[in-house]
């Protein structure tokens, strides 16, 4: 499949959000215009993990699901980078930010995608659906049981399954929404209007009806289930953040096509997006936990200045980033290995 501009345009938008919710000092007034920075936190790698989805589509044919070889080599393809994923996520966490790295969570996910690939955009979507009313509650009564915090303890299986920060058990309705989007033309302007009302319409609900239960009283059980804080994985935080992560794409679709060469830099984020969120890591781990445990907005400007000043030319002089030429490599050779 042909690159779809606008989708690594909602990347790059995604991974300088998490460079935002990791080093960037946000207010909570949302008067100020810091307050904003408030909406990259959880939403942003939420974006990302749908976009995995949308990737996992432009892997197996896009618009028309691939069939045969085609669909078995697409399958070797999405497995070989989950593999990879893996161990590339472990070596981050064993750098010790005080940051959640979610690339082994991303990993299983992506993997998981394989499962499904070819099934029907409603079928995904009722999937999802289904997801979000039942596993927030699956998730939570089992860090009751397990007696999980936020920085866990337990296995990292259990931590990817149901831990704190991207359970796989809620976060899958993210890529399976984004498998769904993936199946649609990107390249239509109807399909990015679809997004953003659709988008919107999740945006409302999600929240809006957080905003209800906030003024109700409920049974104490019964709260940690309605919070639409960031990571807060409940029925309320998947459907708001999903819309979210839905206008992002739609608005990037939309804009794109208008503003190709504005939004190049961006494009050229998103494209290297691997390669941008492991090196802003190192350079955390470099810097030492300050970065993130006392943020500034200077020190995000200088992230996000670097980061997409370099990543514009290396995509301009180079094409792929280093990290994604070595995914791509493995992924493809083993597939044309194992179906010729």
């Amino acid at each position: 499949m042909e690159r779809v501009v606008g989708v690594d345009v909602a990347r790059g938008t995604a991974v300088l959000g998490m460079f935002t919710a990791h080093v960037g000092a946000a207010s909570t007034d949302w008067s100020t215009p810091s307050g904003w920075l408030q909406l990259a936190d959880g939403r942003s790698a939420a974006t990302f993990a749908l976009l995995a989805g949308v990737a996992a589509a432009l892997l197996s044919g896009g618009p028309v699901p691939a069939e045969g070889d085609a669909l078995v080599r697409a399958r070797v393809r999405i497995t070989v980078r989950a593999l990879l994923l893996w161990p590339l996520g472990a070596l981050l966490i064993a750098l010790g930010t005080p940051v959640a790295v979610i690339l082994p969570s991303y990993a299983v996910l992506f993997a998981a995608t394989t499962v499904v690939l070819r099934l029907p955009v409603r079928a995904l979507l009722g999937l999802a659906a289904v997801l979000s009313v039942v596993s927030p509650v699956l998730v939570h009564a089992a860090r009751d049981v397990l007696g999980l915090g936020p920085w866990g303890g337990a296995p990292q299986l259990v931590e990817i399954a149901v831990g704190e920060y991207y359970p796989v058990l809620v976060w899958a309705l993210y890529v399976l929404v984004g498998l769904a989007v993936g199946r649609l033309d990107l390249a239509a302007p109807r399909t990015a209007r679809r997004l953003v009302l659709g988008g919107a319409a999740a945006v409302v609900v999600g929240y809006g009806a957080a905003a209800v239960a906030a003024r109700l009283t409920l049974p104490a059980a019964v709260v940690p289930l309605v919070s639409a804080e960031p990571h807060a994985d409940t029925t309320p935080d998947v459907v708001g953040t999903t819309g979210v992560a839905l206008l992002v794409l739609g608005v990037c679709l939309w804009v794109t096509p208008h503003l190709g060469r504005v939004l190049a830099p961006l494009a050229a984020t998103g494209a290297l997006a691997l390669t941008a969120y492991c090196t802003h890591l190192v350079a955390i781990a470099v810097l030492g936990d300050d970065v993130v445990r006392s943020p500034s907005n200077a020190v995000l400007l200088a992230f996000v200045v670097v980061t997409v000043a370099l990543a514009w030319l290396w995509r301009a002089s180079l094409g792929r980033g280093p990290l994604e030429r070595a995914m791509h490599a493995a992924s493809t050779s083993t597939a044309r290995a194992l179906v010729p």
